[in-house]
């Protein structure tokens, strides 16, 4: 049994179908009704909430595999729950700031925290540390829905974004497989592109003339300040107005792994158009 935390997300959706198509029995966590209704038939569903390690552990219970997101308050106890269950073995998202030194940083302090938390917990552990994911072009859908113009900070900066389905396809063999304990794997997709260049190519597959238009850091500052707090939107800037993180790398680990390329942005533009219409 593998247990799926945030299996209503990016990545935890695709892996809980990756691991259905397995043939692997799963069991997601979820936090209210409403997420576990909307799982695929077959996913044994477990309120808990990660946030209150205690309340885990109706879903650990027989699990030997768990997939586990970064960042929350008390990683220790969490493991620690999920090793008393008799979890064997944890796959860790992180992301690719994780392997720097920059603690100062808020997002990667929280990475690499979750990533030690992981390593001391005296379970068998992988750790992936993907690049952006494609789906935050979602953030886009509101100003697509009010015309042709997509407005985008940090203009120039490349990165290797990845289709959360190769992140889940990578974290289902590693949660399979038992030759990948102890590897950190860093993934990206198959090319660095600018938000100017995948705003053309989402346009493409929309058949639409969208128009993108760089957005000033001052007004990207205040904008993001909206919606998340204040350490975040400087970390946030360290890595692409400062130039901290590179995710422009194209890396080796998704065609290693899974024996094809990762997808590309316009595959995944094409595959998700009908979510932006």
């Amino acid at each position: 049994m593998i247990l799926v935390t945030g299996a209503s997300g990016n990545v935890g959706s695709e892996l809980v179908r990756t691991l259905i198509t397995k043939g692997r029995a799963v069991r997601a966590l979820a936090r209210s009704t409403g997420e576990g209704a909307r799982l695929p038939a077959g996913v044994q569903s477990v309120p808990g909430d990660l946030n209150d390690p205690p309340s885990l552990r109706p879903a650990l219970d027989g699990a030997d595999g768990l997939f586990l997101l970064p960042g929350y308050a008390d990683m220790p106890g969490i493991l620690a729950r999920a090793r008393q269950a008799g979890v064997k073995h944890v796959v860790q998202l992180s992301g690719m700031s994780a392997g720097s030194s920059d603690m100062d940083n808020a997002v990667t302090r929280y990475m690499a925290d979750s990533e030690r938390a992981v390593r001391d917990s005296g379970m068998a552990w992988t750790i992936i540390r993907p690049a952006a994911f494609m789906t935050n072009a979602f953030r886009w859908l509101p100003q697509l829905r009010a015309g042709d113009v997509v407005r985008l900070p940090f203009a120039t900066v490349r990165a290797a974004t990845i289709d959360p389905a190769d992140i889940a396809e990578v974290a289902a063999l590693t949660l399979i497989a038992g030759h990948h304990e102890g590897r950190v794997y860093p993934l990206s997709g198959p090319e660095a592109l600018t938000p100017s260049e995948q705003v053309a190519i989402l346009g493409r597959a929309l058949g639409r003339d969208l128009r993108f238009e760089a957005q000033p850091d001052d007004e990207a500052r205040e904008q993001m300040s909206k919606s998340m707090p204040a350490r975040y939107v400087d970390a946030f800037f360290r890595f692409y107005a400062d130039g901290t993180l590179d995710e422009s790398k194209i890396l080796p680990a998704v065609q290693a792994l899974t024996g094809r390329p990762p997808r590309s942005f316009g595959q995944w533009a094409v595959d998700h158009a009908s979510a932006f219409e």
